[in-house]
């Protein structure tokens, strides 16, 4: 049974005291400052001493970085650092706007504006034109259409791979060239 725990999915901990098997190693002291080379038991004996643990931080090195440090407080640090980078991700949301090839004029209008609107918001809009039964066999209708979108947002817009053709649904993804502050304004 391995003492490493399992709140850190996929990647293993550092070894900490026993558990560093190569000696000698380069030991730095909890305020950052270079020890120099010792054995481990040495190391280990330092770090009890002040109430710590001697905790491996570039096992790849030669020899080996280990530091003494509060490695409980560590591991906190450590999850602490993995939250935060979470937050800052930002997940791309891909708005998809559908109508068939024989949209009224009126209607394409509104999709329109709805799509210019999604464009101030950064977002990517995919645009998708369904066709159903006989639609089907007049698909350079739909193409017709899309490129002339294509055309008419260049400005604002840009296709991401150009106009595809998937199952029974044709559509083109656009990437906004508006930034945010241009929206702000």
């Amino acid at each position: 049974m391995n003492n490493y725990p399992t709140h850190n999915k996929g990647a293993r901990p550092p070894r900490k005291n026993h558990q560093i098997r190569i000696s000698p190693i380069r030991v730095v002291d909890e305020n950052g400052g270079m020890l120099g080379i010792l054995p481990v038991d040495e190391a280990i004996q330092m770090a009890e001493s002040k109430g710590l643990d001697l905790v491996e931080i570039a096992p790849e090195g030669k020899p080996p970085v280990c530091k003494i440090m509060n490695y409980s407080k560590h591991l906190y640090n450590e999850e602490k650092k993995k939250r935060e980078a979470r937050k800052k991700q930002k997940a791309t949301t891909i708005k998809e706007i559908k109508f068939r090839p024989r949209i009224a004029t009126h209607d394409l209008e509104t999709k329109m504006s709805h799509m210019e609107a999604l464009f101030h918001k950064y977002d990517k809009v995919r645009l998708t034109i369904e066709f159903r039964g006989r639609e089907n066999q007049h698909k350079d209708i739909g193409r017709k259409l899309l490129e002339e979108l294509v055309s008419r947002y260049d400005d604002m817009a840009a296709p991401d791979n150009g106009i595809q053709m998937l199952g029974n649904k044709l559509s083109v993804v656009f990437n906004s060239k508006i930034k945010e502050e241009d929206s702000d304004a």
